[in-house]
């Protein structure tokens, strides 16, 4: 097989973080590919990836659409057996999950399958009390989903499987793909999870990203312990989250909940009649930039700012545009929380480092005049890992910070 296979070239000392085993190959890091005969290098093509100097660095899958031209998946010489790397990689994914979560509980919620972190490059899978959220972000890959499809079904037994599809992704891998059942049963609408003691009804077919923010599960507990007595805004609240937290675990007196979405404000509101809230909790359409200039206008202030945007930066060109963005958006927030108060900052952008998310921090509190002293740093949960190998995958970062 591996004298059949394309190989592609990478340029003159662009290799070395390949064989460090980072798993993205860039178009601008390829020097060519030489393609036998009857192939054709399409999506999901298996290609073999050697250094300019010909020595084997590893085993990826191609894409001509996608800036990731090749995602890499063995680095082992002998060529994989698909099938079995795949299964084996789900597999053990699945059981690093089960460590920590009780996936037969009906209304546990947790990730179990977190791409590159799982050696898997382009397939995330979140699991909803016994149905599946399957999410592809490589066209490559996605060329596999049949055989990724029967290890899920072999390992779990959901009750259903939902295909979820990111925006932009047609555009970003050349992916067109409709969200929909892939097997078994339809997922109802919402069906309930129980995080941290709170229920919260979740809308897996057209909530956003795969139907709810999985990945704050621990820093939402965290905050409430800072927010005893306290008026809450939570901006970019989606499905209420934060301020529900805030109110039935931290004491706060009140929330302001501000979305764009009505149909996230009309499910967080159904969220906080859930839990015995719905008069402490208040919802309110709008761009959040502008909703919290009209606060400020209004004079109202808030003893508790949670500020947790969609991704900023999508791409490394865009990363200072974004950095200028968290910024511009902090201050506002600023503008709104009494002298005492506590922010929560957030950012889910992997292109920002922890380092420039603090900097920009330190800027926001020159400019502002005002003092952030950084209680806390919180990350992702255990089950959304860190690769090693792969920087990015560290995404998710909050900084719990006292104002004065």
């Amino acid at each position: 097989m591996s004298d059949r296979v394309p190989v592609v070239i990478v340029r003159r000392r662009r290799a070395q973080p390949f064989f460090g085993r980072h798993p993205w190959v860039f178009a601008g890091a390829i020097d060519r590919i030489e393609v036998p005969d009857d192939n054709a290098c399409d999506a999901g093509t298996v290609v073999r990836l050697d250094s300019h100097e010909r020595k084997f660095i590893g085993w990826g899958l191609f894409n001509p659409h996608s800036n990731i031209r090749v995602r890499m998946y063995s680095w082992d010489e002998d060529a994989p057996e698909w099938k079995l790397l795949l299964s084996q990689r789900i597999a053990a994914a699945i059981s690093v999950r089960r460590m920590r979560h009780d996936l037969k509980d009906p209304s546990s919620a947790c990730r179990l399958v977190f791409s590159e972190s799982d050696q898997l490059s382009g397939l995330t899978a979140d699991w909803y009390g016994g149905f599946l959220l399957v999410q592809f972000t490589s066209n490559a890959l996605y060329q596999f989903r049949d055989t990724i499809v029967d290890c899920l079904q072999s390992e779990l037994q959901p009750r259903g499987i939902w295909l979820r599809t990111e925006k932009g992704i047609r555009d970003a891998e050349g992916l067109e793909v409709a969200d929909g059942l892939v097997a078994g049963e339809e997922p109802p609408r919402p069906l309930f999870i129980s995080e941290n003691n709170i229920q919260f009804g979740v809308d897996v077919q057209q909530g956003q990203k795969t139907g709810f923010y999985l990945d704050q599960r621990q820093t939402r507990q965290a905050v409430a312990r800072f927010t005893q007595g306290h008026r809450v805004l939570d901006a970019f609240c989606f499905s209420g989250g934060f301020g529900i937290t805030a109110v039935c675990q931290g004491g706060a007196t009140r929330s302001l909940g501000v979305d764009s979405s009505e149909a996230a404000l009309t499910l967080a509101a159904a969220n906080a009649d859930l839990n015995g809230v719905g008069d402490r909790c208040d919802f309110r359409r709008g761009d959040v930039k502008q909703v919290l200039k009209q606060l400020e206008v209004e004079g109202t202030s808030f003893d508790t700012v949670i500020l947790d945007p969609p991704r900023m930066a999508r791409t490394r060109g865009g990363l200072e545009r974004a950095i200028r963005g968290y910024q511009k958006l902090n201050l506002q927030g600023l503008q709104v929380l009494r002298p005492g108060g506590i922010l929560v900052t957030c950012s889910c952008s992997g292109l920002v480092s922890r380092s420039r998310f603090l900097e920009m921090l330190g800027d926001v509190s020159r400019q502002s005049g005002r003092s952030l002293r950084i209680l806390e740093l919180h990350g992702q949960p255990d089950d959304h890992p860190v690769s090693a190998l792969c920087p990015e995958s560290s995404y998710l970062k909050v900084a719990i910070c006292h104002v004065t």
